[in-house]
């Protein structure tokens, strides 16, 4: 049976969130809006088979928490990536141990199972792949959270914040450290730049 015409209501995921208090299976549609992205996201950070179990977690958990979803928030992603980071931060061994390993072998598991984004496009050898793996490993994990959510996830700081529960003056600090330290381990070269955003 086709999924439900979407309600003309549910324009934003407030709407959605909001409807779903009372019509549970309209939280589909906020699966059906963000999942392949926040998938695509913890596949690069855990690979993929950790992915399908960090993003089934997250929504099970969003669904849990509905009710208490801020409905002046039109967008969920930022809440949405705050749960996923939260499970990725239980897992941040596993993924230390990964960069780890491809930073060793130059056999990046992630991208063998994963889309490659425009991030990558942009590393112009497998060395510095490896040094990029090498300088991510070594990052603490709130500023490579901070990092990554920006870089392949493609949140601004002010989503960043929301996300991780932290202020937006500590996402420009975590971010400025993070990229000064990839910079030192790549001579300068910094894949991982992304556009400044002015002061509020």
């Amino acid at each position: 049976m086709p999924p439900p015409d979407p309600d003309p209501a549910d324009s934003d995921d407030a709407a959605l969130i909001e409807r779903s208090r009372h019509d549970p299976e309209a939280f589909a549609g906020l699966y059906d809006r963000h999942a392949a992205p926040l998938h695509r996201y913890a596949a690069r950070r855990l690979g993929a088979g950790a992915a399908d179990d960090i993003v089934a977690d997250t929504f099970l958990d969003a669904f849990r928490k509905r009710h208490r979803y801020d409905l002046s928030a039109a967008d969920a992603r930022p809440w949405l990536y705050g749960i996923a980071a939260n499970l990725i931060g239980k897992h941040s061994r596993a993924e230390v141990r990964m960069l780890r390993a491809y930073a060793k072998t130059g056999a990046d598991p992630v991208l063998a199972q994963s889309h490659i984004d425009e991030a990558d496009g942009r590393l112009a050898s497998q060395a510095v792949r490896q040094d990029l793996a090498a300088a991510l490993a070594a990052l603490t994990p709130g500023d490579r959270d901070v990092l990554l959510m920006i870089a392949w996830a493609d949140l601004s700081y002010t989503e960043v914040a929301t996300a991780l529960g932290i202020p937006v003056g500590t996402v420009r600090s975590r971010l400025h450290r993070a990229r000064a330290r990839i910079r030192a381990a790549l001579g300068g070269h910094d894949p991982t730049s992304v556009r400044e955003e002015s002061l509020p």
